[in-house]
């Protein structure tokens, strides 16, 4: 029984209170207006999008999520490899409630698990920004950099047992 209300606490400590608010995503292989309105249309097509603002000249995306919804970023990396371009960097803009991050260390927000990677031991309170630096969400330079700097195994595959992994910094 005290095993139990041990590992419930544990659970219980590393689950987080955060909300989803927005995005930018910046986009590679961008050549005109109409390569940006393709990943435009692409990415409204998304249940959890409220709308989408591209910035033509930076190659990016602001995101506005629908609040409560279930927000998916291999969708919104899918939606863009659709079009026919790759992510560049996706910052997502989080609103925080007491969340502990500490370095290599996993946090479970919003349901999701988060691996957070060269970040100093904090406490997150209000809105923050974090960068997703998997796979696919980087240039292949800056994944190399993290990859670097960690030895969890799910940073080269995006899971463990199962479950997907996305490894973010602030």
């Amino acid at each position: 029984m005290k095993k139990y209300l041990l590992m419930s606490c544990l659970l219980l400590g590393l689950t987080a209170s955060a909300q989803f608010k927005s995005a930018n995503l910046q986009a590679s292989g961008l050549t005109c207006a109409m390569c940006s309105n393709a990943i435009n249309k692409s990415l409204k097509t998304l249940s959890f999008v409220e709308k989408v603002e591209a910035d033509i000249a930076s190659s990016s995306f602001l995101i506005v999520f629908k609040e409560g919804a279930e927000i998916n970023f291999d969708q919104l990396r899918k939606k863009v490899e659709d079009a026919g371009f790759s992510v560049a960097k996706l910052k997502v803009v989080t609103v925080f409630k007491n969340t502990t991050v500490e370095n290599d260390k996993l946090v479970t927000i919003d349901g999701k698990q988060f691996y957070f990677l060269n970040v100093k031991n904090q406490v997150l309170n209000g809105e923050q920004t974090i960068t997703i630096v998997d796979k696919n969400f980087i240039p292949v330079k800056e994944y190399k950099k993290f990859a670097a700097s960690t030895k969890v195994e799910s940073f080269k595959t995006g899971e463990t047992k199962g479950t997907r992994i996305y490894h973010v910094t602030i």
